[in-house]
């Protein structure tokens, strides 16, 4: 479980999160994270949020989105906002680390995801592109599908994709969550 305070790292994609403000500190409304990315880092996969939007400021360096059809570069004080069902991706454009603050409104469950996502990644179980397998992946996507989807293939191909593949998934064993082989807190020694 995540706490104010926690840090976790994706050493595949090159981002490290620290959570300024949980789900459980704003009942639910929001989640607030800093996020730093390394040179030549970049989030997993372009991806929409159905209920959520994500507001980002740039704090540090310069971060490229592709939001909708837009692609822009910010640098510090910069700021784009993310409207729900809005397919969106960033990655480090710069020579040096940047950093960014992200709000994540309502909360729903992005910390549960981000937790399996960056945990399957730091333990060896993902792809290059910070993916794990597909079949695993399905099972995740199953459960979270309200709070992050794929901008393509159209939804009705992913639900079908997603409603064959995760019960195969979920034979082989693959959870919906998946826990770190070190617990968080130390993640964030580590990465302190």
């Amino acid at each position: 479980m995540i706490r104010t305070g926690d840090t976790i790292e994706n050493p595949i994609t090159g981002e490290r999160l620290r959570f300024l403000k949980t789900s459980s500190d704003t009942n639910g409304e929001s989640v607030v994270v800093e996020c730093t990315v390394q040179p030549g880092g970049f989030v997993a996969a372009a991806h929409m949020h159905p209920e959520q939007s994500e507001h980002f400021q740039v704090l540090k360096g310069r971060v490229g989105f592709r939001v909708g059809r837009e692609k822009v570069e910010l640098g510090p004080g910069q700021s784009v906002l993310v409207e729900p069902g809005t397919a969106h991706k960033f990655w480090n454009a710069g020579d040096e680390p940047a950093r960014f603050v992200t709000v994540v409104r309502p909360a729903l469950r992005f910390e549960q995801l981000i937790e399996t996502m960056y945990s399957l990644a730091a333990d060896g179980k993902t792809n290059r592109k910070g993916m794990p397998n597909p079949l695993r992946l399905a099972v995740i996507a199953k459960e979270h599908f309200q709070d992050v989807q794929l901008p393509f293939p159209p939804l009705f191909l992913q639900r079908l994709g997603l409603a064959m593949g995760a019960p195969v998934g979920r034979m082989l064993g693959y959870e919906p969550t998946y826990r770190p082989a070190a617990p968080i807190g130390d993640l964030a020694g580590a990465a302190a």
